[in-house]
């Protein structure tokens, strides 16, 4: 089987891709930089499973070190195909932090992919965002539509730039490339900063739900078993492919407006939510809504996960490692 690196694969849909990896039968190469965004031990944790693993392979780096360092620390080890989900994450913390989403989420994948070019290795899937998308009054998003004004934070444009210059080395070099946007992914080991986390956490301390605008705001909430089904899929048709280019959506066509959201955390926790309404934040969208026609077709892609069965997997996870300090 073919040898696949993952980038940023202590993190949440990394950790769980690896799982599915290897379990597919690939041999796997994972780097992450522990970006201390959040405790690097619940990477550790999130990597518990697979770390041991005989056909995984660690390494601790970081892209924005440069392709020379990349080149150095992943010497005579082969790779296959690279599945780019490193990222500095969140819409809000980028508009307080524009200049090092740039860095990371653009030089770094500037890196990966001049170390990509050099070493002759063909096939990239990169994990970009539905935040691309804006406010953009199209919907279903398609992903055809123009996005030349769309980007309304910094973490959005770094994205989009990112899958830029995918094309660019595309065009220039023949690498092969599966752009994939996420919509608004949850579940197990989702980071201690997501809505649906926090407000587990908030509706168990007894405190408030912040709720930004009217509530009327709505995500596409994707479970991650789907979204990994999604990327595996992908891996799968990157590795049977000539020399391609596409973009796709891996959402679940459904928008869930905030209010109803936080209902159904609480259904799911059995607590009644008290809630506290604020201003909207920076950045944030109106509307995530993906039409998912492309990747069905390309990949045979088809979310199965309810939010009610997602919420319940998650909550049985979280009540797991809710007793750890790291997750209090």
């Amino acid at each position: 089987m073919p040898s696949v690196l993952v980038t940023g694969c202590a993190g949440f849909i990394g950790s769980h891709l690896c799982e599915r990896l290897l379990a597919d039968g690939y041999q796997v190469v994972g780097l992450d930089n522990f970006d201390p965004f959040y405790d690097r031990r619940l990477k550790q944790d999130n990597m518990g499973g697979f770390f041991q693993h005989s056909d995984f392979h660690f390494l601790e780096f970081d892209l924005r070190a440069g392709t020379e360092a990349l080149t150095r620390a992943l010497a005579d080890t082969p790779i296959d195909i690279v599945v780019h989900l490193a990222a500095k994450a969140g819409v809000g913390p980028s508009v307080r932090e524009p200049a090092a989403y740039l860095e990371n989420n653009v030089l770094g994948t500037t890196h990966l992919l001049e170390w990509m070019r050099l070493q002759g290795v063909g096939k990239l899937f990169f994990a970009s965002s539905s935040s691309v998308y804006g406010n953009s009054p199209q919907r279903p998003f398609r992903e055809d539509q123009d996005l030349l004004q769309a980007c309304i934070s910094p973490y959005a444009a770094s994205k989009l730039a990112g899958e830029q210059l995918t094309y660019t080395y595309h065009h220039l070099y023949g690498l092969s490339v599966l752009n994939a946007r996420f919509f608004t992914v949850f579940g197990p080991r989702q980071r201690p900063d997501l809505a649906i986390h926090k407000f587990v956490r908030l509706l168990r301390a007894g405190e408030p739900i912040p709720v930004f605008g009217d509530g009327t705001t709505a995500r596409d909430y994707t479970f991650v078993g789907d979204t990994v089904d999604g990327i595996a899929r992908g891996v799968a048709y990157l590795v049977s492919q000539p020399i391609g280019f596409n973009t796709i959506n891996l959402g679940n066509s459904h928008p869930i407006p905030l209010l109803e959201l936080i209902q159904a955390v609480g259904d799911a926790v059995g607590i009644a939510p008290q809630l506290a309404f604020q201003p909207m934040q920076a950045g944030d969208v109106d509307v995530t809504y993906a039409d998912i026609r492309k990747a069905q077709e390309l990949l045979g892609y088809a979310p199965r996960t309810s939010l009610a069965e997602g919420l319940t997997l998650f909550i049985n996870w979280q009540q797991k490692t809710s007793t750890s300090p790291l997750q209090a």
